[in-house]
């Protein structure tokens, strides 16, 4: 089965600014892992209509499934809607369902003509329901857009969670030791080259030395596991300590 990959545009200003940290890639990332989805790029992009248009064509036609954080709220800035509607030749206007669901959210003279742009869809898309705000996101084409908030964004990501369509999952097996990478990288690289099914990425850090974590992932558990055995006795004969996480271990890559 081909692996189904996805892409993410983080859209706004205060990202790049620095005012604001981003959230949503990593808990995007981490649920495509988990679903079998190759995540194969994260981009950060101004609220410039035509950057978003050019950047939604491009990616939507390279990868399975595009997302999309920020921009669709009620100020004059959330032009995301506007542009992904453009990038998809799609008309785009308050649709009576997306109305409906502000209505029964606001109260009675609460809902104003700029609370009401959040119900602007492109037309032929799908709404994602928003339990918190209740403004929907939507999905045109292979494009889910939703919000920047991480709160929102994480609820409406467990939503569409069902309605895509993973691959086998992607497994990893990592190992930490107190080497510098410069000492590891020669034989490091005869271990990816005599394994090129599995990914093979080494990070550094420095706990009052120098160490590594060389992290192995791939979907195939019986490559993973015999990439693995060759990566521990590469270890072992330079390393007199080596910290090991299996596939399946609850932890975070830390470099």
């Amino acid at each position: 089965m081909t692996q189904p990959t996805a892409a993410m545009l983080v859209i706004g200003d205060e990202i790049l600014s620095g005012r604001t940290r981003d959230a949503n890639a990593h808990l995007l990332a981490q649920r495509m892992t988990g679903l079998g989805i190759r995540l194969v790029e994260i981009r950060v992009i101004p609220d410039i209509r035509a950057t978003i248009v050019a950047s939604v064509r491009e990616l939507s036609a390279r990868v399975t499934y595009l997302f999309t954080s920020g921009g669709i709220g009620p100020t004059h800035d959330d032009i995301t809607a506007d542009a992904v509607a453009e990038a998809f030749g799609a008309p785009i206007g308050v649709r009576d369902d997306a109305r409906a669901i502000l209505e029964a959210y606001y109260k009675p003279g609460e809902l104003n003509e700029a609370r009401l742009r959040m119900a602007r869809i492109p037309e032929g898309a799908t709404l994602i329901d928003n339990p918190l705000s209740h403004a929907p996101g939507f999905v045109i084409g292979n494009c889910h857009v939703m919000a920047g908030v991480p709160s929102i964004f994480a609820v409406m990501l467990e939503g569409l969670a069902p309605r895509l369509v993973g691959g086998p999952p992607i497994l990893s097996h990592s190992f930490r030791v107190m080497l510098p990478e410069g000492e590891l990288a020669e034989p490091l690289g005869r271990v990816a080259a005599a394994h090129p099914d599995i990914s093979i990425g080494c990070y550094p850090f420095f706990r009052l030395t120098a160490g590594a974590t060389i992290i192995l992932r791939g979907t195939d558990p019986g490559a993973l596991a015999r990439a693995a055995d060759e990566m521990r006795a590469m270890l072992a004969a330079r390393a007199p300590q080596i910290e090991e996480t299996p596939p399946g271990a609850a932890t975070e890559d830390a470099r």
